[in-house]
């Protein structure tokens, strides 16, 4: 990464800033000393810090997307309605997310950095380890598995800016809505049939800090941009960048959450997915993971143990 900072006058757009992953990164771009235009749909909700401007609406609106990218830099898109139904993540995510893209690009905006999902990858058993060339998931796949995928593919056909995806696999990390963090572990409790798994199944995680570190950088500038997919964002072009840390297992993240909300695993027989997310493209960046498992098994266990009344609707 450029050890140059971030200038004073450098402005960013982040949708779903108060999301686990957008708030941290508004946060984090802050202290790259950028401007941060920070859109949400409640008023009130964007994280109040000195450079962070509140922008209140839909990110898919027309109107709203050419206003608030006007100016900016860079824009990073966090927002996918995850756990709606099929219709709407289509809505939202592949048809909405495009059309901030191209607000973007008409603005003249430099780097579109769209938070991803490593779940775009077959990962089916027997496949092994996955980067960024990998196959993707069929039509047959989740609904967050296949609209995630194709507001990719919508994005990878938005030329004129140089487009970022950034696929991080199970996000561990405090968070009131924090899927890893707060919600499967409330259906883990609550959930005979949650507790089920197969605990030589890999647990491919990052933790929230260590991505928004690298989502800053890329939005930043500090990583600048390439020719060469392996060292930067190609220039002008779309470019996939997996963000994972150390190898886990299923075994690991279940036991850390039973022990913590009083509830006994049930391990299953069966083939699972074995491989790991390969993340050398982003340590070409000049990023490294700085939370280690420990660290974030530990730090899921304590805040587990300080909720214990949390539910899968909090």
């Amino acid at each position: 990464m450029s050890e140059s900072s971030t200038a004073p006058t450098a402005l960013v757009v982040v949708t779903g800033a108060n999301g686990l992953v957008g708030s941290r990164t508004c946060a984090a771009l802050v202290e790259r000393g950028a401007t941060v235009r920070a859109v949400v749909r409640r008023p009130g909700s964007a994280p109040a810090l000195t450079g962070v401007e509140e922008w209140v609406g839909d990110f898919h609106d027309p109107e709203l997307a050419a206003a608030v990218v006007a100016g900016a830099s860079a824009v990073v898109t966090t927002v996918h309605p995850m756990g709606s139904d099929l219709e709407t993540q289509h809505r939202i995510a592949v048809e909405g997310t495009p059309v901030l893209a191209r607000a973007a690009r008409g603005a003249d905006v430099e780097r579109l950095v769209h938070i991803s999902t490593a779940g775009v990858y077959d990962r089916s058993p027997g496949v092994g380890d996955v980067d960024e060339t990998s196959p993707l998931v069929g039509d047959d796949a989740d609904a967050y598995a296949v609209t995630k995928r194709d507001t990719d593919a919508a994005l990878a056909g938005i030329d004129g800016l140089t487009r970022v995806l950034v696929r991080p696999p199970a996000i561990l990390g405090p968070g009131e809505t924090s899927i890893w963090n707060a919600v499967r572990p409330a259906m883990i409790r609550d959930q005979e049939q949650a507790r089920h798994a197969v605990p030589g199944q890999s647990f491919a995680w990052v933790h929230v800090d260590d991505l928004v570190a690298l989502t800053a950088d890329v939005a930043s500038g500090r990583v600048e941009s390439s020719t060469d997919a392996g060292t930067g964002p190609v220039e002008g072009g779309c470019t996939a960048v997996n963000v994972a840390a150390d190898p886990a297992t299923v075994r690991d993240y279940y036991e850390t959450v039973t022990a913590a909300v009083g509830v006994d695993p049930v391990w299953d027989d069966r083939p699972a997915w074995t491989g790991r997310i390969l993340a050398g493209r982003a340590r070409g960046w000049g990023w490294a993971p700085t939370v280690d498992l420990s660290r974030a098994l530990a730090e899921l266990a304590e805040g587990l143990r300080a909720h214990p009344s949390g539910s899968a609707s909090d």
